[in-house]
């Protein structure tokens, strides 16, 4: 009777090739963390020129920032995969679970849209109930620093000129948002991963890294004020956890989409209601 072979064990990594893939992936975390303070610097305002929509106020102009958009993105996306040979996996580009996808990304983003109120109404009423401010204070606070939408978009294009309205609610919603900054996020955790697996490894590291990660997801919506940028950042959070959730963006993608587009559609009749309120 013949003794079972031992298993083997794997031999170790080299130090040096450890070395090599960390520097890899450094430059790749380099490079996709400043895309977005690359778009930062170039829309802070210059006093020079009146501010206007990001996305212009006609479809022509539309198309040009969309296109810029995502050549840019795709040019700082592609050379930090290149630079640290990230695989679809490592990405969570797998189109993952199959046929949930779509179904899943719209009850996400109805669930998304509701959590933000539940979080919106619980502060509040933090706020009142240890009296910090008066409810009048909240008010006035909210009003004052209300999401400046016409930062994004022309209210008065999508009104009027129904090819700009399509435009903003497919193609800005679900390409230049939601791909394009999905595969940002995802980019961006498979980098911390890699660099800091005893930190960011575990499934409780990845939500600190997408917590992390949100922050500057937020700082990339400070053009719309700062009451925007906050609901951006929480918003950005709840998307990465449904990142980690499915190892996959796809779901979180269709998510992002539906609640951008939705919001955008609603938007004209919206600032119409609160104009006729006030």
């Amino acid at each position: 009777m013949t003794e079972p072979v031992p298993r083997s064990e794997p031999p170790p990594i080299p130090t040096a090739i450890v070395r090599q893939r960390s520097w890899r992936w450094l430059i790749h975390f380099l490079v996709i963390g400043s895309y977005p303070a690359l778009g930062l610097f170039f829309r802070a305002p210059t006093g020079r020129v009146p501010p206007g929509p990001a996305l212009s106020g006609n479809v022509r102009g539309l198309l040009l920032v969309s296109a810029l958009e995502l050549i840019v993105f795709s040019i700082f996306f592609v050379a930090a995969c290149l630079i640290s040979r990230a695989s679809r996996e490592q990405l969570m580009l797998r189109w993952r679970p199959r046929w949930w996808v779509v179904p899943l990304g719209i009850g996400y983003s109805i669930a998304l849209r509701i959590g933000l109120i539940v979080i919106a109404v619980a502060v509040m009423a933090v706020l009142a109930a240890t009296q910090t401010v008066t409810p009048e204070k909240v008010q006035e606070y909210v009003n004052a620093n209300r999401p400046d939408v016409e930062a994004l978009v022309s209210v008065p294009a999508m009104r009027t000129n129904p090819a700009y309205f399509w435009l903003t609610i497919t193609l800005v919603s679900f390409v230049v948002a939601g791909i394009r900054e999905e595969m940002w996020r995802a980019g961006t955790l498979a980098a911390m991963r890699a660099l800091w697996p005893r930190a960011f490894g575990s499934t409780w590291g990845q939500c600190l890294a997408i917590s992390l990660i949100a922050v500057a997801f937020g700082a990339m919506h400070l053009r719309m004020g700062v009451l925007a940028a906050i609901g951006a950042g929480v918003l950005g959070l709840m998307l990465g956890l449904i990142i980690i959730l499915h190892r996959s963006i796809w779901p979180a993608v269709i998510a992002h989409g539906v609640f951008d587009a939705t919001t955008l559609a609603l938007l004209p009749w919206w600032i119409e209601k609160a104009r006729h309120l006030h």
